[in-house]
């Protein structure tokens, strides 16, 4: 059996070239089709076959043929505004779509997505000049942060193609930091994306010849709920889920280690404990790591993990499934970090604990 466990990096350039392209990408949440096609595109060669849904799930399937069905996912949506309301003299406020950070928005240039086009604009902040200090200043909040787009009345900004309902992203694109840090928005969770799109990649790239289909999904709406998952895990009814997304990076300043658990870039990919998690599943990927020296760490979640995995965990009378996180700094910031090392460690080890699955595996508590 091939292994992947080289001293040398398993992302090559074609690799990069689809994770700037796919980044720097917009997929609001509810508006992920663009970079649903990307994805695709790259996953042509890897799959033998593709599934969407009516809200734009992407599915790559591999051995389609096969009963027993194994899915890995994480979701393609990022986190943006709409257009909520517009004054008369012009100034766009704005609701959440996803969990955006109204603390961050202050001086930021953003992308308003019109049937015309994307047209630019900027949060405008009044000046540290006339602000005063004390008890007159204010905090950015959602009902005094504003998008300026250059005009002086409602109607200019109407005859740009702006309504209320209009999507709004911020357009900051894909860096690198001191050689083996990604940085961009929407890390959270298009490496998620990205990742399990690696996988196929090697799977395909080294011959393996799975014993059971292979579901390599990328849900949409996860920010505003879990909704892509939970419909997608409707139609593909699978036996085993392991998902990938993000978590914090707790030492990040102003992080209570305390309440959000110890968890840090560059020490490995995350393994969680939560009622969600299959136990014996996440032995089985624990068990991997090690026997593949791929360094881990470990989070407990309380109640639920808030990602993909508990809509798929409690679909269909019960999958067998675990999540696997990407340590993260910054989460729902435009400056999201990820270390290069646990991207491709959290590659490694979806793909090494694929190949310990048997076809009809139960992970049961019972066998």
């Amino acid at each position: 059996m091939i292994k992947i466990m080289s001293k040398e990096s398993i992302l090559n350039e074609a690799s990069m070239a689809f994770l700037e392209k796919y980044l720097n990408n917009a997929s609001p949440t509810g508006y992920e089709w663009e970079g649903q096609k990307i994805w695709m595109d790259y996953l042509k060669p890897y799959a033998d076959d593709f599934i969407t849904d009516t809200y734009g799930t992407a599915v790559a399937v591999i051995n389609p043929d096969a009963e027993f069905k194994v899915v890995i996912e994480g979701h393609a949506d990022e986190i943006s505004w709409y257009v909520n309301y517009i004054t008369d003299d012009g100034q766009i406020y704005v609701i959440r779509n996803g969990g955006s950070d109204h603390q961050i928005a202050p001086s930021k240039r953003v992308d308003i997505h019109t049937k015309k086009g994307i047209v630019k604009g900027v949060f405008g902040w009044p000046a540290i000049h006339t602000r005063r200090g004390g008890t007159k200043e204010q905090p950015p909040k959602l009902d005094n942060i504003s998008i300026d787009v250059g005009c002086a009345t409602k109607d200019e900004v109407l005859a740009l193609g702006i309504h209320v309902g209009c999507v709004i992203t911020y357009p900051d694109e894909f860096m690198v930091l001191n050689e083996n840090k990604f940085v961009c928005r929407a890390l959270d969770n298009r490496m998620g994306g990205f990742m399990i799109a690696e996988v196929a990649r090697l799977l395909k790239e080294n011959n393996i010849e799975l014993p059971f289909g292979l579901y390599v999904t990328n849900s949409v709406q996860e920010e505003i709920g879990l909704r892509g998952a939970e419909m997608i895990t409707q139609r593909l009814k699978p036996n085993v889920a392991i998902v990938t997304d993000v978590c914090h990076d707790t030492t990040t300043p102003m992080i209570d280690k305390k309440a959000e658990g110890d968890s840090k870039i560059g020490d490995g990919p995350v393994i969680s404990y939560a009622p969600a998690i299959q136990q014996n599943l996440r032995d089985r990927i624990i068990e991997t790591a090690e026997a593949n020296k791929i360094p881990f760490q470990r989070h407990a979640s309380s109640r639920a993990t808030g990602t993909d995995t508990d809509a798929f965990a409690y679909s269909n009378g019960g999958v067998a499934s675990a999540l696997i996180s990407l340590p993260l700094r910054y989460m729902h910031t435009t400056v999201e970090m990820v270390h290069r090392e646990d991207v491709e460690n959290v590659i490694k080890l979806i793909y090494e604990t694929l190949l310990t699955i048997k076809n009809g595996e139960t992970f049961s508590y019972f066998d």
